[in-house]
């Protein structure tokens, strides 16, 4: 495997551990504050709890939104990072 590729999949694995870890994090800020506000988890699609449709529309919007921006950015991120050490790696003088 050539150098070049093995960068890559480097980047593509810390990519999607730092969506992944992102995303996690987000969930975990959404069901202490959800917790604060309510006094409860917030429902998930199997529970059944006594929560209405509109608890859980809200609480699906606002995970499924968090967790996609927090992915996108760390994504981003990471590739933003990956791009600015290969370009040293590839000409150490800069």
């Amino acid at each position: 495997m050539s150098d070049k590729k093995s960068q890559t999949m480097v980047a593509r694995l810390v990519g999607t551990a730092a969506a992944l870890a992102a995303a996690w994090i987000v969930q975990q800020g959404i069901a202490q504050g959800w917790k604060a506000k309510t006094g409860h988890k917030p429902p998930k699609p199997d529970d059944d709890s006594n929560a209405g449709v509109a608890e859980l529309v809200a609480a699906a919007a606002l995970t499924g939104a968090l967790v996609a921006v927090a992915r996108v950015l760390a994504t981003r991120g990471t590739a933003r990072f990956t791009a600015k050490h290969d370009d040293k790696d590839l000409n150490p003088l800069d």
